[in-house]
């Protein structure tokens, strides 16, 4: 684990509630591009999917679409960032386990 992930409850209560203006249930207008408001959105975003289930892209961008306009980065960021996996043919997602 590096610093990126060295994230206070305070930083992450004032991150999320400055993207996610009408609730953690809503939707975001704007993606951080700085690296550790980036991680908080991802670590929230990923609580939209259960541990052990098993998601085809479809049934991932249906979760995602409601948060951001652009879904596919937000998904793409979720891989690079080791929040899901994805099988190598890139048809079936699941949450990564630590």
């Amino acid at each position: 684990m590096d610093e990126r992930y060295a994230i206070t409850g305070e930083e992450k209560e004032t991150v999320l509630a400055t993207y996610f203006k009408n609730g953690l249930d809503g939707s975001i207008e704007s993606f951080p591009s700085k690296e550790k408001r980036k991680i908080i959105l991802l670590q929230h975003i990923v609580t939209k999917f259960e541990v052990g289930n098993k998601y085809g892209e479809k049934e991932v961008n249906e979760i995602l679409k409601p948060i951001y306009s652009d879904y596919v980065s937000i998904r793409r960021y979720l891989i690079e960032y080791g929040f899901l996996d994805r099988s190598d043919d890139c048809t079936t997602y699941w949450v990564k386990e630590v």
